[in-house]
């Protein structure tokens, strides 16, 4: 549709009126009122239309659920020029007209840079969101995702999903409305999207933002902790219940399906294929659905304290470690360290009401980063709230005895819930337990060649042809041996995680970079290149064959081995990148695989979680050559049928390594994480829609919850994630909705899934290949 073209300026409709709770605004411009519309409306997998509200005009919109992108775009007939404001946002009046929240993205681009940001936007009343597009307060170096609302106001806030704070706004030409992986058609009626001046704000706004049981002092909330004595009865409570709980009843031993049918009893665990539906199989013969909870570890509940020090020797770091820095638990710092001990950044320190010092009772939970993978310094002082909560919850009758008692304390906790097992990343003080199954992790890091691409989300891409990483691939897969002990508790083992292999589809430059980086490269330099222009010399023989197939005018094949560059793409140079991701994928496996086969041959081999921005189909291909069971982070709204034809065609089980559903509107934190919920009691039921999902599809054969415990309210300290994204809050309070909401899943979770009719039902002539089985490679 296109939009109604008018000399008539857009004027606002009875809006941005104070309240009690929200103050008045000045309204820089009306961007539409969809009376007078000024805009190209177009959509994408969407349906709208502009209807007559109860105000004038307003457009309607239904977000399909068909496709993993649904929107509208707002195309302005001319770029417009926002440079003339400052302290200003986008702010929209919204009604969500279904019965379920809309997890609503909102993309504004302006001269090839652009601006993500979604909201959860509840059922029912019509409200005023607005988005942050230019500000001060939002560029001070805080440190964490996403700051508190600077000025006091009862209006929601668009948070910062993914790229920058900011865009260059000088030439503006879209704004689109959008929703991601629905799981059922949303509605949603929009009207006034202007721009409005920002309130005055305080610039002490985040002083004292943070108690000291690391929660938010400014904001109450139902899991809030108020004293050390609402600490006790909490946990006292909590406590008496669990004292009182036990596994249930039709579970085995190692929390398989006890009721169901009885297979071979192998002693580990393993996958296998049970009329028709993947499954594992318990080290007893029973079948398994791996459904926990992942990053059940203290490592990541640091944060950054705004202190570093100047000694050096701090930052020392033993290039034989096989630990990365994010999963480095606590270390003491010398005496001599603290000596030297300074201000870095008075804008974290500040955000503290207390800290301890370090020879208090408390003082223990400090500890140290040699370095950042983003935010306010490059490396500093931590504290871990959580850490300290757990020592007031438990006190401290030995050195660190309150850590064991959380770690008895966790594994009540998930057999209550109901859980099977635990995910990825438990810590290995957890290994030796024999209550809850667990998988064992490790990283292979070192000194090895890389490909940088300038895509990299966590780390470039190691170059998998040099032997300095077959050879820590073997350390680090030593060392996870000697953790594991041979246990069969130990489901599998999970090597590194969500790595940059390219996108799954789009143009040449985004599926295929770790090749076309790779070509860039001096074979001498770069074994990957080496193992490259072998292959190709082997296959064309000649550079003059070779520019023919791929419309190139690469001068000698001593130019190919030095490094080429490419500015078109035909379908033979395609062809061909495509066979080098399958090499640099199939050499990454084959290393992994083989040293995972010399010291653990009885444990499967769970993959490297590719996250659903790092799966292109040769990956994949790959990982079904090597791994026994795929594994996925999936960051969506559940699973859709649509996005995962390709296991039925490989035929092989998958787990979800990662997935979790936050909020911010009931907990004090101020980032929800990826998927966003508008309360707890929504959070639960997406959660649920999730594992419905994941449980009725016939290739999963589990799905793992990140994480265990709520981000630091200012940020973990790799990264500045400050996520609720726990079970459990930063005191260490569970959530009641998401714990009645996992219980009454756990409960069912064996029968339903067994009983549930195949997604796609067995041919006659297939019935006899009904039962296939997948013991570790």
């Amino acid at each position: 549709m296109n939009g109604c073209s008018s000399d008539k300026a857009s004027e606002p409709k009875n809006i941005d009126k104070p309240s009690s709770s929200t103050p008045e605004y000045e309204t820089l411009s009306v961007l539409t009122n969809f009376d007078d519309v000024h805009l190209d409306l177009s959509a994408e997998n969407a349906n709208f239309k502009v209807i007559e509200g109860k105000d004038g005009n307003e457009l309607d919109i239904e977000f399909l659920n068909t496709a993993r992108f649904s929107g509208v775009h707002l195309d302005f007939e001319t770029p417009q020029d926002w440079t003339k404001y400052n302290e200003y946002h986008v702010a929209l009046d919204v009604e969500n007209t279904g019965d379920e929240s809309i997890q609503l993205f909102l993309s504004i681009n302006s001269a090839g840079s652009e601006l993500h940001r979604h909201i959860a936007i509840p059922t029912g009343e019509r409200m005023t969101i607005f988005a942050p597009v230019d500000g001060v307060f939002w560029n001070i170096g805080s440190g964490f995702r996403e700051n508190p609302k600077p000025w006091s106001t009862d209006e929601l806030m668009f948070i910062l999903i993914y790229g920058n704070y900011f865009m260059s706004n000088d030439s503006v030409t879209r704004i689109s409305l959008n929703t991601r992986t629905n799981m059922a058609n949303k509605h949603l009626r929009v009207d006034n999207i202007r721009l409005r001046k920002n309130q005055e704000y305080d610039e002490t706004f985040l002083h004292d933002f943070v108690d000291e049981y690391g929660q938010n002092a400014n904001v109450d909330f139902p899991t809030k902790i108020h004293s050390m004595e609402e600490f006790r009865s909490v946990h006292d409570k909590e406590i008496a219940a669990l004292d009182k709980s036990k596994p249930l009843p039709d579970r085995s031993r190692f929390g398989g399906w006890k009721d169901g049918p009885k297979l071979d009893a192998t002693g580990f665990f393993r996958a296998e294929k049970v009329e028709g539906k993947w499954w594992m199989v318990d080290p007893e013969g029973y079948l398994f659905f791996s459904h926990g909870i992942a990053n059940v570890r203290l490592a990541n509940m640091f944060t950054v304290t705004g202190m570093d020090f100047k000694d050096d020797s701090i930052r020392y770091r033993d290039p034989e470690e096989l630990t990365p820095e994010d999963s480095i638990g606590a270390i003491d710092i010398p005496e001599a360290v603290l000596a030297t001990r300074y201000l870095a950044s008075d804008v974290r320190r500040n955000m503290f009401n207390w800290l301890p010092e370090h020879d208090d009772p408390l003082g223990n939970h400090y500890s140290y980063r040699r370095s950042f993978h983003g935010g306010p310094l490059p490396h500093g002082e931590t504290y871990s709230f959580y850490r300290a909560n757990l020592e007031r919850k438990f006190g401290e009758t030995t050195k660190n005895s309150f850590l064991k008692d959380w770690q008895e304390k966790t594994l009540t906790r998930m057999l209550d819930w109901g859980f099977t097992s635990m995910g990825n990343w438990v810590d290995p003080a957890f290994y030796p337990n024999e209550q809850v199954p667990y998988f064992a992790n490790g990283w292979i890091i070192g000194d090895f060649k890389e490909i940088k691409t300038g895509n990299e989300i966590w780390h470039a891409m190691p170059d998998v042809f040099d032997p300095e990483f077959e050879r820590r691939a073997d350390l680090t897969i030593a060392q996870i041996a000697k953790e594991i002990e041979g246990s069969p508790w130990c489901v599998g083992v999970f090597v590194d995680n969500e790595k940059t292999w390219g996108y799954r589809t789009g143009p040449v430059e985004r599926r295929y970079f770790l090749s076309v980086a790779a070509m860039g490269m001096d074979a001498a330099e770069s074994p990957a290149k080496a193992a490259f222009s072998e292959h190709l010399i082997g296959k064309y023989k000649t550079i003059d064959t070779m520019n023919e197939r791929w419309g190139t005018t690469i001068e000698s094949l001593d130019a190919l081995k030095k490094g080429v560059t490419f500015s078109e793409y035909n379908a033979a140079l395609e062809a061909d990148l495509s066979d080098m991701l399958l090499m640099l994928s199939n050499r990454y496996f084959k290393v992994v695989h083989d040293a995972l086969e010399k010291v653990l041959p009885n444990h499967l081999y769970m993959g490297v979680r590719m996250a659903t921005w790092g799966m292109p189909q040769e990956t994949i291909e790959a990982a079904t050559t090597y791994t026994d069971v795929l594994s996925f982070n999936v960051y969506d709204e559940g699973l859709q049928p649509f996005d995962w034809e390709f296991l039925r065609e490989v035929d092989l089980p998958a787990v979800i390594g990662e997935f979790h559903v936050g909020a911010i509107s009931d907990n004090g934190l101020t980032h929800p994480g990826l998927v966003f919920a508008s309360d707890q009691s929504d959070r639960a039921r997406k959660y649920r829609v999730y594992m419905d999902s994941v449980s009725g599809h016939d290739n999963f054969v589990g799905a793992h919850w990140f994480q265990y415990i709520d981000s630091p309210l200012t940020g973990r300290a790799f990264d500045g994630e400050s996520y609720n994204v726990g079970f459990v809050n930063t005191a260490d309070v569970p959530y009641p909705e998401m714990i009645n909401m996992a219980k009454d899943f756990n409960t069912s979770l064996y029968p339903e899934r067994f009983n549930r009719p195949l997604t796609v039902p067995l041919e006659v002539n297939e019935t006899e290949k009904a039962t296939t089985e997948a013991v570790p490679n």
